[in-house]
C-alpha cells in the first residue's frame, strides 16, 4: 500500500494507522484503553509510595516488586498517551527519531521487565526451596548485579536493534500498520535487504525471551515439586494459588511476546490480530502486576488499606520467605 503522495523520496515522518480493520472504532477504543491506563498509573504509584519510603519494606521481594512498578508505568507511557492522541485527536504522526525513540523505550523496558519477572520467580524458589540460605544469596549486592545485568543486555541488545534500523531507506510507504513504532513493523517499510535485523530481532527474542521463559517454568517446577512435600493441606493450597497466579500472568507476557515476534515472520496471521495481541502483552501486564505481585501479599495490602483506606492496622512484617497471598 503507497502514500497517495509517494514520488520515490525517502520518508522521513510516518503515519501510525491503529488497529487495522477498527479505524471508524478508534474513539470507542481510547475509553477502555484510558481506563486501563489510569488504572496502571494508579496501582503502581500506590505501590511505589508503600515500599519506597519505608525503610521495613525493603527487603528483596518488596524491592523487586517496587522496580516492576516503575518499570511498568514506564513502558504503559511509552505507548498509551501517543495512542489516546492517535484515537482522540488523529494526531498519526511521528517523525523517525520520534518513531526510533519509541522503539528502543517500549522495547528495552520490556526486556527489562522480562528480566525482573525472571528474579521474582528465582527469589521464590529460594524463599521456598532454599528458605535457610535465603539471606546469603538473595543480598543486596545479587540485586545490584542483577539490575547492571538487565540494563546492560537489553540495552546491549535493543540498541543494536535501533542502530541497524536508523540508516534504512524507508521509501516504500510512510503508513504504519500499528499503533506504535513496534521493530519490524518500521523495518518492513524500508526499500533494502532487512534480511539481518528480521534475524538479529528473532534472535535476540529468543535470548532474552525464550530464556527467561525458560528458566521461569524451571524454577516454578521445583517450587511445585517441593510444595508437594509440604504435609499441611492449606500451605500447599495456599502457595499453589499464588504461584499458578505468577505463572499464569508471566506465562501470558513470554506468550504475547513471542507471538508479535514470529508473527511478523509468518504472512498468515491478520494485522488485526498480529497489532492486538502486541499491544495487549504491553498494557495489560503493567495493569495486572501490581494487583497480582503488590495487593495480593499481605503485607503490601495492609500498608496499602492503612496508607489510602484510613484503617488503623498494625502490619507486621514476616520473613520474606512466608509472603504468600
Amino acid at each position: 500500500m503507497e502514500h497517495p503522495r509517494y514520488n520515490g523520496s525517502l520518508y522521513n515522518e510516518f503515519i501510525l494507522l491503529g488497529f487495522p480493520g477498527f479505524e471508524g472504532s478508534e474513539r470507542l477504543l481510547s475509553a477502555p484503553l484510558l481506563l486501563v491506563y489510569l488504572t496502571t498509573l494508579i496501582a503502581n504509584f500506590a505501590i511505589v509510595l508503600v515500599i519506597a519510603p519505608d525503610p521495613s519494606m525493603h527487603h528483596p521481594m518488596y524491592l523487586l516488586i517496587c522496580c516492576l512498578s516503575v518499570v511498568d508505568i514506564i513502558v504503559s507511557s511509552a505507548v498509551v498517551p501517543k495512542m489516546l492522541l492517535s484515537f482522540l485527536f488523529d494526531l498519526k504522526a511521528v517523525s523517525l527519531a520520534g518513531c526510533l525513540a519509541q522503539m528502543f523505550l517500549v522495547h528495552f523496558w520490556s526486556s527489562a521487565e522480562s528480566t525482573l519477572l525472571l528474579a521474582m520467580a528465582v527469589d521464590r524458589f529460594v524463599a521456598i526451596c532454599n528458605p535457610l540460605r535465603y539471606a546469603a544469596i538473595v543480598t543486596g549486592t545479587a540485586l545490584l548485579k542483577l539490575a547492571l545485568f538487565a540494563l546492560v543486555r537489553s540495552g546491549l541488545t535493543v540498541a543494536t536493534l535501533v542502530i541497524l534500523a536508523s540508516p534504512l531507506p524507508f521509501c516504500r510507504t510512510n503508513l504504519i500498520a500499528h499503533c506504535y513504532c513496534e521493530h519490524m513493523a518500521l523495518v518492513r517499510l524500508a526499500c533494502a535487504d532487512t534480511s539481518l535485523n528480521s534475524t538479529l530481532g528473532l534472535v535476540f527474542a529468543f535470548t532474552i525471551i525464550g530464556f527467561d521463559s525458560v528458566c521461569v517454568l524451571l524454577s516454578y517446577w521445583r517450587i511445585v515439586t517441593t510444595v508437594l512435600k509440604i504435609s499441611s493441606a492449606e500451605s500447599r493450597s495456599k502457595l499453589f494459588h499464588t504461584c499458578c497466579t505468577h505463572l499464569l500472568v508471566i506465562l501470558f507476557c513470554y506468550l504475547a511476546a513471542l507471538f508479535s515476534f514470529l508473527t511478523y515472520r509468518v504472512g498468515q496471521v491478520p494485522m488485526g490480530i498480529r497489532v492486538l495481541l502486541s499491544v495487549m502483552y504491553l498494557i495489560l501486564p503493567p495493569m495486572a502486576n501490581p494487583i497480582i505481585y503488590g495487593m495480593r501479599t499481605r503485607e503490601i495490602r495492609e500498608r496499602l488499606l492503612k496508607r489510602f483506606g484510613g484503617r488503623g492496622i498494625k502490619p507486621q512484617v514476616q520473613e520474606v520467605a512466608s509472603v504468600t497471598s
